[in-house]
């Protein structure tokens, strides 16, 4: 019988897919094995073991042929670092709780929910949200990038999805598809050679197949390009729209208290002069500011007024082009 110390540590390897440990697990079982004259049992090991090196050995040429099909990032932004609406911020703090307590759940034959679609106008956090649940769940994010997914030749793009879902599937992360209609999109293209279907059915299986230490998002713009199937498939839906007032003010705040100094004008000026920008934009404004204020110093301080004030027109101009 292996001590309990190997088949607690067998245990781990297997739930965080940790496969050079497991290896090595299982070698020492297999070496107490053979000095309890245990040989029959020890050879099996040893075959599976040699089973497993080999199947390691094409996983890692699989990874030689992803090493454009996505990128890894650490994130250390949290939830609390995000402007959201009620509503999201709750849904995105009940799915970590379920995340960080997925034993509890499991004790009941519960799993927790892994499959996230977030929608809305470019420029609004889908990104960042997705990097702020990645920091709150302590886990990677993986990006895919969809010029090593996609092909010209009939047929590859679907190897490639299968072969990345396969290598995610190894570890607990995050998963990241931005602009997901890119490559779910709806099966009824008239245009469509046969690889749309092609493809958005071996997405559906993989998703379908995907386990719960794998959380999956899907960000888009064009949430209604999407493959009426794939809405099925996730079990959050969430919506990030254009800032409201309250918020837009609430983001100027804690630029201020961030950097130190006003913009020039109330933060509440500001939301209603920059009415119909997205975060990225107030963040392209304010840091506009901020270069003009950091270069004129010293003489700045006195100058704010006047320097955001200038900046205003160049960027209530931009607003104006959106609305044409």
């Amino acid at each position: 019988m292996a001590r309990s110390d190997l088949v607690v540590s067998l245990v781990k390897t297997g739930i965080n897919g940790d496969l050079p440990l497991f290896v090595k697990t299982v070698e020492a079982i297999a070496e107490e094995a053979r000095g309890r004259h245990h040989y029959h049992f020890a050879d099996k090991l040893a075959e599976l073991l040699n089973q497993t090196k080999q199947e390691s050995g094409s996983a890692r040429a699989n990874i030689a042929d992803l090493q454009n099909a996505f990128y890894e990032i650490y994130t250390q932004k949290t939830l609390d670092d995000l402007i959201l609406p009620d509503s999201v911020l709750k849904a995105c703090k009940e799915l970590v709780e379920e995340q960080h307590r997925r034993e509890v759940l499991r004790s009941y034959n519960l799993e927790p929910r892994h499959r996230i679609l977030l929608s809305g106008p470019p420029g609004n956090g889908k990104t960042t949200l997705a990097e702020a649940l990645a920091s709150q769940l302590m886990l990677p994010l993986f990006i895919v990038k969809y010029e090593g997914i996609i092909s010209r030749y009939l047929g590859d793009t679907s190897v490639q999805l299968d072969k990345l879902f396969d290598h995610v599937k190894s570890r607990r992360c995050i998963l990241f598809f931005d602009e997901f209609d890119a490559i779910s999109k709806e099966r009824g293209d008239e245009n469509d050679n046969g690889e749309i279907k092609r493809v958005v059915n071996s997405l559906l299986k993989q998703i379908d197949n995907l386990p719960s230490h794998v959380v999956f998002i899907g960000a888009t713009n064009h949430e209604k390009m999407l493959d009426k199937a794939m809405w099925r498939r996730f079990q959050l839906q969430l919506s990030l729209p254009q800032p409201t007032r309250a918020m837009a003010i609430k983001w100027f705040e804690r630029f201020v208290d961030k950097v130190g100094h006003s913009l020039g004008y109330a933060p509440s000026t500001l939301a209603d002069k920059l009415k119909g920008l997205s975060f990225a934009e107030m963040e392209e404004f304010s840091l506009d500011v901020q270069r003009q204020y950091v270069l004129g110093l010293p003489e700045s301080e006195s100058k704010l007024k006047s320097i955001a004030k200038d900046r205003l027109e160049f960027w209530t101009d931009r607003i104006h082009l959106k609305e044409i």
